[in-house]
């Protein structure tokens, strides 16, 4: 599995740089937010002042946040000013860019807070109207990069900030979003301002607020993290039951990989497009996700995961979202592993083997695809269950205890921090001695998998296992093989294959009836004839 440094070097090269269309200014590096926001019932238009502190890391004379401009259908934001030390500051909005420009250019080193007041009916971001049984809410949804459609930002997963959101909404309404409660305020004219912070840095891809009717649950504290959960009030029973597991899968992720990174949990009943979305500290579930019938046990396992691979450590890129996903889909089935035990994770890494290889009939390419120009492609069978698979098997390929001792430190290295696939390389690497270029690069920047056929024949005590490789590139791996005697009693021998033909032979007492490939599911590959 050996492969050349150099050139593993400058695929990651390639990747890291050049390919990610994103037009990013790699002068500027935001350092908080504060959206202040008013809701209304009357329309779906909201009224926004963003405070925005920027750190320079050189002197430029304008930079661009991504917001939407207002276009012929109406939906969109239009800017009022931009200030900063109360001078009015000149811009142009255009294209889902907002230009500033600068007066006193800043120095190397200098932060400059500046405010931004705007309006706007967001087509999309934050979802604004009914929910199932007809009462209004508003609930941000801004991954992967939907969050300017109603916030002025840098919408890129590379540039993470703290947060504050403080929201003028009617009364009646409850606010959960991102970070610590800080305040409650009953203002004149039915009107209520909630405020939270958010002191740790996250991706605009995780910010939120959640403005509804809610029935409220405040579940436990581990080790003083509040645990609680948001449902509408009119499926509050079923909502309290079928989230109230939240807590245990917490506890395993917060034991098991690190201290969770955030100031709290909520698990909220939402409008989202997704099945779930992983906000930081609030989860947000499809409205159907209360059933009363604890249905999402492995959903809400994969959205508690990403808080810690996604939200805390995240990708720099795009193209690296299997750090996230891939990470997620895993540790949600090491969690059902440790519930109920390893032939659970058996049968969840066979369901979605067969997944990976309906798959790539279809979709040829890697974990890892510089090719995709188009972020909300990036997401699929690929970066979800065979990204899991790649985990799956790296823990085969060094063991637990490595695996684990990886696992833990990539945490503690990168918390609240952003990465790439090769940083997760060299602490594997470190974690189990073991040079592991080749065996992330076949598994992630090369598409498919090993196709074997099996043979054997038997002839007086001696059984010989052919494995041939059918697929164009050559895969290297461990395989084991079972052997079935007579006598019901079996064999387990590995053979390493590493090309297009290899061959076991073994003496055995009693005759062979059957060889299997793979009996405990360690391994992505497709048998065939």
């Amino acid at each position: 599995m050996k492969l050349l440094l150099s050139v593993f070097a400058s695929v990651f090269l390639t990747i890291c740089f050049g390919k990610d269309p994103y037009p990013r200014n790699e002068a500027i590096d935001v350092q908080h937010y504060v959206f202040n926001l008013k809701l209304n019932d009357s329309t779906n238009q909201i009224y926004g002042k963003a405070s925005i502190t920027i750190l320079f890391k050189k002197q430029v004379d304008s930079f661009e946040l991504d917001l939407v401009e207002k276009g012929a259908s109406g939906f969109g934001m239009e800017v009022a000013n931009v200030m900063t030390s109360n001078r009015n500051l000149k811009f142009t909005h255009q294209n889902g860019r907002l230009k500033i420009q600068i007066d006193t250019p800043p120095k190397s080193g200098e932060s400059r807070t500046y405010d931004i007041s705007y309006v706007g009916t967001p087509a999309e971001g934050l979802v604004i109207g009914k929910n199932k049984f007809g009462d209004r809410g508003f609930f941000g949804d801004n991954w992967p990069d939907r969050g300017h459609h109603w916030l002025p930002c840098v919408d890129h997963p590379s540039d993470k900030a703290t947060v504050e959101f403080a929201i003028t909404a009617p009364e009646k309404y409850q606010v959960v979003a991102s970070g610590k409660l800080h305040e409650e305020t009953n203002l004149p004219k039915g009107q209520k301002l909630t405020r939270y912070i958010e002191s740790v840095p996250i991706g605009v891809k995780v910010m939120t607020i959640g403005v509804a009717r809610f029935a409220v649950e405040q579940t436990a504290e581990v080790d003083h993290i509040p645990q609680s959960i948001w449902v509408y009030p009119q499926n509050r029973d079923a909502g309290f039951n079928d989230f109230a597991v939240g807590v245990k899968i917490f506890e395993y992720f917060h034991r098991n990989i690190g201290p969770y990174a955030f100031e709290k949990l909520a698990h909220v009943q939402s409008k989202t497009k997704w099945g779930g979305l992983e906000n930081a500290g609030n989860i947000f579930y499809m409205e159907g996700s209360v059933t009363g019938k604890n249905e999402h046990e492995g959903l809400i396992a994969h959205e508690t995961a990403h808080q810690w691979f996604g939200n805390s450590v995240t990708e720099s890129d795009w193209h690296h979202v299997w750090l996230s996903e891939g990470f997620a889909t895993y540790f949600a089935a090491l969690y059902a592993e440790n519930a109920y035990g390893p032939q659970r994770l058996a049968g969840d890494m066979r369901e979605s083997r067969e997944e990976v290889i309906k798959y790539y009939l279809k979709n040829k390419g890697p974990v890892v695809d510089t090719t995709i120009m188009h972020i909300d492609k990036v997401l699929s069978t690929n970066t979800y269950q065979k990204a899991a698979w790649v985990l799956h098997m790296l823990r085969q390929e060094i063991g637990d205890d490595a695996f684990w001792k990886g696992i833990r430190s990539f945490y503690a290295t990168y918390k609240n921090k952003n990465v790439l696939t090769i940083d997760f390389l060299k602490t594997m690497e470190t974690a189990s001695g073991k040079d592991l270029s080749g065996f992330f690069d076949q598994w992630l920047y090369h598409g498919g998998h090993p196709k074997l056929a099996l043979a054997w024949t038997y002839n007086k005590g001696k059984l010989s296992i052919t494995v041939n490789q059918k697929q164009a590139q050559l895969f290297e791996f461990p395989l084991e093989v079972m052997v079935r005697l007579a006598d019901k009693t079996t064999l387990v021998k590995t053979i390493w294959v590493k090309g297009s033909s290899e061959l076991l032979s073994i003496a055995v007492e009693g005759k062979p009836i059957a060889v299997y490939l793979d009996q405990a599911t360690r391994l992505l590959f497709e048998e065939v004839k």
